[in-house]
């Protein structure tokens, strides 16, 4: 059977990943120049997203950013699998065992979204709302999401926002900062010493098995009471955590394919 190659959409969804891949948006030039497409094809396809909602063009800039549309989309798409539920049990077994904050949150283009959080139960502790956003480059958290992406990607990141210096730990040389993002890729798990905020330690690892939803598990405490054989404790753990989120992941989409 022959495949259906619809270059029409692939084209769409290119369009679509260069516009989400700039903070500021595009214009319709930038667009042909980046996709290597001819500016009347890029016009005609920006014209027909932005009529159904998957960009909006700036009257004063002329530029496109994502549009609403797919944000309703891709909320229907997270809303078939319940992460929050999934993660709960294994946060809350993650956070007897640590005695440390544990947060779970996604990718939410270029800042990180906490959707659920179990509190330490010690009296002095880390931690924050729901629904609080903090910097793709806060960190532990920060080093696992730029670490899943591809280095061209990554790169284009890094060069256009710049690597703030949140503490005197921060690493804010480019080329260090990636050989980091290499030993995040390679070990499976990442960790902030007073990074983002001094005195705090964290440890972070992804949690697989919603495709392009990008999500992970973090501990976060003091560092007086994390000290060196704690933190060995710590990065265990977290990565079991994220292993375990990830194969009730698969268990509840199996349970969905199978029901009537």
């Amino acid at each position: 059977m022959k495949r259906y190659g619809a270059p029409s959409v692939k084209k769409a969804f290119a369009i679509l990943s260069a516009i989400s891949s700039s903070k500021e948006g595009l214009g319709v030039s930038e667009i042909a120049r980046g996709l290597n497409m001819a500016k009347s094809t890029v016009h005609g396809m920006t014209l027909a997203l932005e009529e159904v909602g998957a960009v909006i063009r700036d009257p004063q800039t002329k530029k496109y950013r994502l549009g609403f549309t797919l944000f309703e989309v891709g909320r229907q798409a997270y809303s078939q699998i319940d992460l929050t539920t999934s993660a709960r049990p294994v946060m809350e077994e993650l956070m007897e065992k640590t005695q440390t904050s544990v947060f779970l949150g996604i990718l939410n283009w270029d800042h990180v979204t906490v959707l659920d959080i179990v509190e330490s139960r010690q009296d002095l502790k880390i931690t924050a709302p729901i629904g609080t956003t903090i910097s793709l480059f806060a960190g532990a958290v920060g080093k696992v999401f730029l670490a899943s992406m591809e280095a061209e990607q990554t790169k284009k990141i890094v060069e256009s926002k710049g690597l703030p210096r949140f503490t005197e730990n921060s690493i804010v040389d480019s080329e260090l900062y990636y050989q980091e993002l290499r030993r995040v890729r390679d070990k499976g798990y990442a960790v902030d010493d007073e990074e983002y905020i001094l005195g705090v330690r964290a440890v972070a690892s992804p949690i697989l098995g919603l495709g392009q939803l990008r999500s992970a598990i973090w501990v976060v405490g003091f560092k007086a009471s994390l000290v060196e054989k704690k933190m060995k404790t710590l990065i265990k753990e977290t990565q079991k955590a994220a292993v375990a989120i990830s194969r009730r992941i698969q268990e509840q989409l199996l349970a969905k394919q199978k029901a009537p």
